[in-house]
């Protein structure tokens, strides 16, 4: 089985409902896919107040996603529809539990044209506290190769 690499561009956008306070974050980043049998992989880094660095691999299957963390941070969040999931989210001031209800997951794989994407809908509790709802916006394309 082959395995397909190109380097992309990767936007993640999660936008964050908590008790009707609402934030947004939006970041963007180079990274690497790989596509190997019904698998997408991106990785990519994320460098923080020009003094950490934490390492992102994402894996994208038909019906989960799995966002790996480390470096600064480690956590392995997984995300499948209609189910309850939970990690532990580390930092550098201690750890938080994580609960997470995945509502749903669309994923387009990268095409001919140059772009994928995923959409999660899910909701989180930390600690047991209350539930906040998220949405995640992963779009992927690649990058021109000039």
């Amino acid at each position: 089985m082959d395995t397909i690499q190109k380097k992309v561009k990767i936007t993640l956008s999660v936008k964050i409902n908590d008790q009707g306070q609402l934030e947004d974050n939006t970041s963007t980043h180079i990274g690497n896919y790989y596509r190997k049998g019904n698998m997408d992989v991106l990785t990519y880094e994320e460098n923080i107040q020009d003094t950490a660095t934490i390492n992102n691999f994402i894996t994208i299957q038909a019906d989960k996603v799995s966002i790996k963390r480390t470096g600064i941070v480690s956590m392995t969040q997984k995300f499948r529809a209609n189910q309850i999931t939970e990690n532990i989210y580390k930092h550098p001031h201690g750890s938080l539990h994580m609960e997470t209800f995945t509502d749903t997951i669309t994923h387009r794989q990268l095409d001919e044209h140059g772009g994928g994407h995923v959409n999660i809908s899910y909701k989180v509790k930390l600690n047991g506290q209350e539930e906040r709802a998220h949405e995640l916006v992963l779009h992927y394309k690649e990058e021109d190769s000039q």
